[in-house]
């Protein structure tokens, strides 16, 4: 606990569902507020998306999914079990559903809506990590540019173009285009196949893992305790709303945070949230590389994120829409191997390790779910998509703000659960 004295009639306990890097930092900045946290999960810290994805805190490349080229790109991949974006045979009905909802969303006023809405959320990504840095969670938040690379100008006039979009909707992103002897100064690793780049600056990166462990023992330092179960309801029961686990547990407090991720439209649909949580499955691995990595590296074609990582590099891409509890399909690793070879040099690909699935939270109108629901003392935060590390702790910052005075920040607006 921080020690705040509460000065009016709002919650003194939460529970939070969800120990990703979403719940943990509603947890912190709820304690912040003076307010008693509990924190469940079916698997424990970092248990879903916020371990094994490439780390970035980069508001500058937070991009809404939902582009029109996207859903053209998606369109010529369906049958492609090797493409970056892959939607395997299925009857799903929940998933057609979903997808159907994202094409029509793949329009350019409701990419730049998307856009908008996260302006302020993506202004306050690199302080609220900055809090959460200087105030005990031991573990560093690294600046450095985002280098991207492209066999030729032409691709990298793509990205170019994505950003001028971005500037237009009010998302400036201060970048530089690199000419091929520029761009293999900025990326030792850069094969001849890439011949320019952009340089994104003013972007952070962390190790996942390392960061979210280290939120979580700050949050228990400050007072919370961690319970390991799945949450299979949560029903209101006179002033207070209760968790039920799977194996019996019940918890209560004045207010609960469903912060689940890929999972929390199981539990939040019966309060009101219609708008669906898809997993958009990304997979990463670890290794070995001969030359240095001075920071973070963008594949935008073959949609590939790389983070330097304990001394080699994470090789982080694809999106599978999938079942988030389905088992990892080595097939898809292989791709984004094949895919990125030809594009670095010195890297041992076949020493490859710490393989990793996690599902990641995606809606079809590119905005999370962030806020109050339909009924007092339940409240909804996720469906981030690619960029939940980015955006995590300024999410919780801003959710503590409603759930301490009721007020809805204005720049949750954009994200009402109920819209």
């Amino acid at each position: 606990m921080s020690g705040t004295e509460r000065v009016n009639d709002w919650p003194e306990s939460v529970v939070v569902v969800g120990a990703g890097i979403v719940g943990l930092s509603t947890a912190w900045f709820l304690q912040e507020r003076g307010v008693a946290v509990t924190v469940v999960d079916r698997k424990g810290v970092a248990a879903g998306a916020s371990w094994g994805n490439a780390g970035w805190v980069a508001p500058g490349l937070a991009i809404p999914l939902n582009e029109p080229s996207v859903l053209r790109y998606g369109l010529r991949s369906l049958l492609n079990p090797a493409a970056p974006l892959h939607v395997p045979a299925t009857v799903d009905p929940g998933l057609w559903a979903f997808l159907t909802r994202f094409a029509a969303n793949c329009r350019w006023s409701s990419w730049t809506r998307a856009v908008r809405a996260n302006l302020q959320l993506n202004d306050e990504s690199v302080e609220a990590y900055e809090v959460l840095a200087s105030s005990g969670v031991a573990a560093p938040v690294e600046d450095a540019p985002i280098i991207a690379g492209f066999r030729t100008p032409r691709q990298a006039a793509g990205l170019l173009h994505e950003l001028r979009r971005m500037a237009e909707a009010g998302q400036s992103v201060d970048h530089t285009a690199l000419d091929a002897r520029r761009l293999a100064e900025a990326m030792p690793l850069a094969s001849q196949a890439l011949t320019a780049g952009v340089r994104i600056d003013g972007q952070r990166y962390v190790d996942p893992g390392r960061f979210v462990h280290a939120l979580g023992e700050a949050v228990v330092a400050r007072g919370a305790t961690v319970e390991t179960f799945e949450v299979v309801d949560v029903r209101t029961d006179r002033k207070k709303v209760v968790v039920v686990g799977r194996d019996g547990a019940v918890l209560s407090a004045d207010s609960v945070v469903l912060a689940t991720g890929a999972w929390l439209s199981r539990l939040a649909g019966r309060w009101g949230v219609r708008v669906p949580v898809r997993a958009g499955r990304g997979y990463s691995f670890t290794v070995p590389v001969e030359h240095p990595v001075p920071g973070p590296i963008y594949l935008p074609d073959v949609r590939v994120a790389c983070t330097p990582y304990q001394g080699g590099l994470r090789v982080a891409g694809t999106m599978e829409f999938r079942s988030p509890d389905a088992p990892a399909a080595e097939a898809r690793v292989r791709s984004i191997v094949e895919s990125t070879r030809p594009l670095f040099r010195g890297v041992r690909w076949e020493d490859r390790t710490d393989v990793w699935v996690g599902p990641r939270p995606v809606t079809p109108d590119g905005r999370p779910l962030i806020g109050a629901t339909g009924t007092p003392g339940i409240y909804v935060a996720g469906g981030h998509g690619m960029w939940g590390l980015a955006q995590g702790p300024a999410t919780g910052r801003l959710l503590a703000e409603q759930i301490t005075t009721g007020k809805q920040p204005a720049a949750l607006r954009g994200f009402d659960p109920l819209r």
